[in-house]
């Protein structure tokens, strides 16, 4: 595996016009009553992210950095689990938010979506939290903390809908991912890889929009080619069958005498490819999404979206009772 230059976009866009509101993909359902008319609008943030090691935490705390200049703002790790969001939402409590946005940073927009309204409150299914022995219990036996019960708060909650296989800054990323590897494009594929689901049609749907996401690396660099996977890494059968389509792919780009270049799908990090295309011939620096000014452009987006959504909702006049 050989290493490449880094090419970083450095602008970050300052605000977002107001059409937004009307345009915007990004959905919010409140939790609680939005409030009096003439109550206080205090609006915050909160990240939710997968998170890993050190250098994963990092990476995404930078790219948050840009947001602290306009909300308040806190990271809620894991996967969606209800023990880590208590204590963002506690944190933002703690700092006179009332109003929060939930940016969740996950390549699927699907992940983890229904179970965090359910923790939040936004809709009904998530248990009361548990007493702090059977609290401890659960934990225990957990490989990763994936708490889930409804969180008890008066704060109003307006969560994201996209991930980042939707978000058309991530173009601009995986261009600059092959650009930094290649040297002659008419000679190269690039194999861009993904986690992927267990469900195959919520997979068709990965695929289908992280190829969205490498058009305009296609157009710019002239490739041979460039193919989307995904590797499925939590579902043994389905992973040893797309382990064997992504190495077959490899293998016969080197017989055709093309070089690929591997590119990871992922927010941080090369994951587990390395190990995967063990002995195969190809091409990358191990780099994911993160670091690149974009993602924090597409973080910010999605907060001013889900600010501007917040304020309109608290500003609609009540409706009638029985309305």
């Amino acid at each position: 595996m050989k290493s490449g230059p880094i090419e970083i976009q450095s602008s970050l866009q300052a605000s977002i016009c107001a059409i937004l509101l009307a345009f915007s993909s990004c959905a919010t359902e409140p939790v609680a009553d939005i409030g009096a008319a003439d109550e206080a609008f205090n609006f915050g943030v909160m990240i939710m992210a997968h998170g890993g090691s050190e250098e994963w935490n990092a990476h995404l705390t930078e790219a948050a950095e840009p947001l602290k200049e306009s909300y308040p703002v806190e990271i809620a790790l894991g996967m969606a689990d209800a023990g880590s969001i208590e204590d963002a939402v506690r944190r933002l409590e703690s700092r006179g938010v009332n109003h929060v946005g939930v940016v969740r940073v996950f390549i699927s927009g699907e992940s983890w979506y229904d179970r965090t309204l359910q923790i939040l409150g936004v809709r009904d299914g998530a248990p009361p939290k548990p007493d702090p022995e059977r609290l401890k219990e659960m934990r225990a036996n957990m490989g990763m903390p994936m708490g889930f019960w409804k969180i008890d708060t008066d704060l109003a909650f307006h969560v994201s809908v996209d991930g980042l296989a939707d978000a058309s800054e991530i173009d601009e990323v995986i261009t600059a991912r092959i650009r930094s590897l290649s040297t002659d494009p008419a000679k190269e594929v690039a194999v861009v890889i993904a986690h992927g689901p267990g469900d195959d049609a919520e997979n068709r749907r990965w695929l289908a929009k992280i190829a969205e996401r490498t058009r305009h690396a296609d157009k710019q660099l002239g490739l041979r080619e460039i193919r989307v996977f995904t590797l499925r890494e939590d579902w043994p059968e389905k992973r040893r069958q797309a382990e064997q389509e992504i190495r077959a792919y490899i293998e016969q780009a080197n017989a055709r005498g093309l070089t690929p270049i591997v590119v990871p799908y992922r927010l941080q990090g090369f994951g587990p490819y390395e190990r995967v295309l063990n002995d195969l011939d190809y091409r990358a620096n191990g780099l994911g999404l993160l670091p690149h000014a974009n993602v924090a452009l597409w973080i910010a987006r999605q907060a001013q979206q889900l600010e501007a959504q917040a304020a309109a909702a608290k500003a609609a006049p009540a409706l009638p009772a029985g309305f």
